[in-house]
């Protein structure tokens, strides 16, 4: 199965693809969109559901794994992260692909087993169920990652039901 893990935001999107049968994980491409800070919404809006298209139609995810949006700092923030989900669940839903999320726990959870878990130890079993030589980079990058990791073992579970 081809997943496609993505780590929604307005100035960085992570992203992450990854090829699994359940037990073994390949990362086969990952980055982040940047879009630049002081641009307005709907032009960086343009900018992601490009970027994101050209990353589903190069690589033909079986699933989209999104990271469910938590908390923000401030409401003006969750709004422009939630359009963001938007056109991101737009290019996912035009690229042919099933959509599922995750929220931070979920995805703590499934990686190290414990919700409440550090970033940095998200990071290192991203680093080591992919078998990576370094942890990717930037967080964004390996937060999409994970997410895209939570559904492989997520499937798996689900197919021994």
């Amino acid at each position: 199965m081809k997943i496609l893990g993505v780590d929604p935001g307005t100035g960085i999107v992570g992203f992450g693809v990854i090829e699994s049968d359940g037990r073994k994980h390949q990362m086969i491409d990952a980055g982040v969109i940047r879009t630049p800070a002081h641009q307005a919404l709907e032009l960086r809006l343009k900018t992601i559901f490009e970027g994101l298209t050209e990353i589903i139609t190069l690589h033909k995810p079986d699933v989209v794994s999104i990271e469910k949006l938590f908390f923000a700092k401030n409401v003006t923030t969750a709004m422009s992260v939630s359009h963001a989900r938007g056109v991101i669940m737009l290019a996912a839903v035009q690229g042919g692909g099933a959509i599922v999320e995750y929220t931070p726990l979920q995805i703590k959870q499934a990686l190290t087993g414990y919700g409440r878990a550090e970033k940095k130890q998200i990071q290192e079993m991203v680093r080591v169920m992919l078998n990576l030589k370094d942890i990717p980079k930037p967080d964004d990058c390996a937060d999409a990652l994970a997410a895209a990791l939570t559904h492989a073992t997520a499937s798996l579970l689900y197919s021994k039901i």
